[in-house]
């Protein structure tokens, strides 16, 4: 967890016992903010079994909303929220005390071995029944891709270690009784912010139903077996600081301008106003907001006037439009959501009911736009949108930062297609992308960036941390076994480094990880070579043809 959960709490804190002080209306709407903020965090954060409690919580507050003319809230009724107020930070902050440390990167420690440490080792509960003859080998690769699995039975008791990041259940059939549920609702209960997979879950709405109520996040039918779970385990381990969301408001309405702001900066929503709605192309060309958010009537023209030539421009066709107006005629709102607008809210406003709102169709636009990005054969960046992120990176880079880049490489992959066909070569390729996804941090860029070529770039690490650290990955990707109708066959690569600030610009250091790229498959494949240990002809040439 992240000093942005320590302010949260203590937002949550702060308001409530604001609220119990001096029992406003006005408190309590900033109560509830609080709350719908923590629990996007949360949710943002992976954690599901605190997603709940928040949401358990903020949906009791609700129901006791009101007006200003009930409030303040007395008796069982305070008294109840007092306690699950109580339940909720309590549990958020043992869970981070749990996971204090759990998820640091690139420490200064070493292991026996000299090299230095990447990451901590993710631990996973496996709940097995000993007649489930693929669990031993999905124990087994999840090992390999950088997990610790302690493993225990249906019988048994769970484990007294720590809370892991994550509990798989495999059952050797789907038969679906109150034991198993029992068991999987006390692993919900002891492990608030893990995540909890059900493998062969039948294939009926009812028993996903019920072990979702008893505390399952994901289940896995049985057909889709190892691969799949791997898969969404692995995504899981990406993790990435979301940029805030920005919200557009055209409204010529100064006070109900300034109610919408605060409303949406008391949720963490960065917003402009926009009074005269002339100017909003410019503005939207500007500002470039996730959503905007139009008042019906203004002055020059209306908002589904402006909604009408926004759809006309490609840039703004997807973009959601949300109007926010005192119009009550259900007639000329379905008119408005016909000529382009996506919701119609109507004045007065609710703030929590705007803000939930408001990132509800944020974060739908923003998946949209994330599946244009990723890959789909390995769900990592795409090429143009890993390009994109590098640039971002070297863009943020202090003067005085590190940054390495690497080009990788499947050996031999074309005769890997042609020998054992194009379904094996896929597995290969995503076999890759998995040990990257698990042996890499989730701040790193992983990228596809073409065919069997990956771009990697690790930032704050040397040449030389880097290197031990890709080296390490290409030796265990040597040794992972890939399965084919004939038994299995094991492929390598081949990897170059660049390090920033020996080069400088993203053309300069994938132009010069690729070079090393090619020194590698010269000097024999299965191997990683750096640009910083190339000939000096070799340097001077690469760079110099890239800046021309």
């Amino acid at each position: 967890m992240s000093h942005i959960i320590d302010d949260q709490i203590q937002a949550v804190q702060q308001r409530w016992d604001g609220y119990l002080d001096l029992g406003s209306f006005d408190g309590f709407v900033e109560f509830t903010l609080a709350l719908n903020s923590l629990a996007e965090q949360l949710t943002r954060l992976r954690l599901p079994g605190l997603v709940r409690q928040c949401e358990s919580l903020e949906n009791a507050a609700l129901a006791m909303f009101g007006d200003p003319s009930t409030h303040p809230i007395v008796g069982q009724s305070v008294a109840m929220l007092g306690r699950q107020v109580d339940s909720l930070l309590g549990s958020i902050r043992t869970a981070h005390r749990v996971n204090i440390g759990s998820d640091k990167r690139l420490t200064e420690t070493t292991s026996a071995a000299g090299t230095p440490e990447w990451i901590k080792p993710r631990s996973v509960w496996m709940v097995v029944d000993p007649a489930n003859g693929w669990g031993k080998g999905l124990r087994e690769q999840l090992s390999f891709y950088g997990f610790a699995v302690i493993e225990s039975g249906w019988q048994v008791p769970l484990p007294a270690s720590e809370p892991p990041f994550a509990v798989i259940f495999t059952p050797s059939d789907e038969a679906l009784d109150e034991t198993r549920l029992a068991l999987v609702a006390q692993a919900r209960a002891r492990c608030p912010a893990s995540q909890l997979f059900y493998v062969g879950v039948p294939r009926e709405l009812g028993a996903m139903v019920a072990l979702m109520r008893a505390g399952i996040d994901i289940t896995v039918p049985r057909e889709e077996q190892a691969a799949a779970l791997l898969s969404r385990i692995l995504d899981l381990v990406q993790t990435h600081e979301q940029e805030r969301f920005r919200v557009l408001v055209v409204e010529d309405s100064r006070v109900a301008a300034t109610q919408i702001q605060r409303a949406l900066t008391q949720h963490s929503i960065d917003s402009q106003i926009l009074s005269d709605p002339s100017d909003v192309i410019a503005t939207l060309d500007a500002y470039r907001p996730d959503l905007v958010l139009m008042d019906m009537y203004m002055p020059h023209c209306n908002g589904v006037e402006a909604t009408r030539a926004l759809r006309q421009l490609p840039a703004y066709q997807a973009v959601p439009i949300v109007y926010l107006s005192s119009e009550t005629d259900i007639g000329l709102q379905i008119e408005a959501l016909r000529l382009g607008g996506d919701q119609f809210l109507t004045k007065p406003f609710n703030p929590v009911v705007l803000a939930a709102t408001l990132k509800t169709r944020i974060e739908r636009y923003r998946e949209m736009q994330r599946n244009s990005y990723n890959d789909g054969l390995t769900g990592l960046l795409n090429h143009t949108a890993a390009k994109a992120r590098l640039d971002d990176m070297i863009a943020t880079l202090p003067p005085d930062g590190q940054l390495c880049v690497a080009m990788l490489d499947i050996d031999h992959f074309k005769s890997v297609n042609d020998t054992f066909g194009h379904p094996v070569g896929d597995q290969v390729i995503r076999s890759l992308a998995w040990l990257l996804k698990g042996r890499l941090r989730g701040t790193d860029l992983i990228g596809r960036y073409g065919g069997e070529e990956f771009i990697v770039a690790l930032a704050d690490v040397g040449p030389d941390e880097a290197w031990v650290v890709l080296d390490r990955i290409r030796r265990d990707f040597a040794r992972l076994p890939h399965a084919h109708v004939g038994g299995s066959m094991r492929a390598t690569f081949s990897a170059g480094i660049a390090a920033f600030p020996a080069y400088r610009t993203p053309t300069e250091l994938t132009h010069m990880a690729d070079t090393a790229l090619l020194e590698a498959k010269r000097g024999g494949r299965n191997r990683v070579e750096r640009a910083d240990a190339l000939p000096p002809r070799q340097q001077r040439s690469a760079t110099s043809t890239e800046i021309i």
